[in-house]
Formats: structure tokens, C-alpha cells, sequence
């Protein structure tokens, strides 16, 4: 299945800087970059619970904010793109 996930980290402290670059490590370890804090994630349902959970963790949500767009398994025709393209691999078998 596919997440959008978006954050939002307030970085006007220290620790929210830190907060900030913990975040976005987090969601490296589950999918790809899109814009400088959305990620698109492929991830199983309890992989999805997983991330969820290590980002509450993470997340000061008095001053934080985080938000997950779940795009289910057929995501395909859901996603419209204009101009460059990054690439994130689908579920097919890719041989390189």
C-alpha cells in the first residue's frame, strides 16, 4: 500500500531541529522523498502501523505536526504528476 506522509516540525529550538532531521530519517527507512517533508512510503499495513508509531514517538505534537495519506494498494491511477518525475518503485518484479 502506499502513505503520503507530511510533517510539519516546529525548529525554532534545538531540539526541534533535531526533532526535524529525525523525522525525515525515520521516513527514509520507508520510502522516497517527494518534496522537502512528504515522503511516499510502500509499506505493508504493519510496517504502516510501525512508522506511525516511531514518528508519535519522535513528534512534540503540542508544536508538531504529522499526517498520513493513505492511498491503499491499487494507488496507481490515484497519483497525477506534472513535470520531473521521481522514480518509486511499484509492486512488479523489476530486473536490472
Amino acid at each position: 500500500m502506499l502513505v503520503v506522509v507530511a510533517y510539519d516540525v516546529n525548529t525554532e529550538t534545538p531540539q526541534g531541529r533535531r526533532r526535524l532531521r529525525q523525522v525525515a530519517k525515520t521516513c527514509k527507512k520507508y520510502g522516497q522523498r517527494v518534496q522537502n517533508s512528504v515522503f511516499e512510503c510502500s509499506v505493508t499495513p504493519s510496517d504502516f502501523l510501525t512508522l506511525k508509531h516511531d514518528l508519535h514517538k519522535l513528534a512534540d505534537l503540542e508544536s508538531d505536526s504529522l499526517r498520513f495519506y493513505n492511498l491503499g494498494a491499487n494507488y496507481s491511477n490515484r497519483i497525477e504528476h506534472m513535470g520531473v518525475q521521481r522514480h518509486l518503485p511499484d509492486d512488479s518484479v523489476m530486473m536490472v
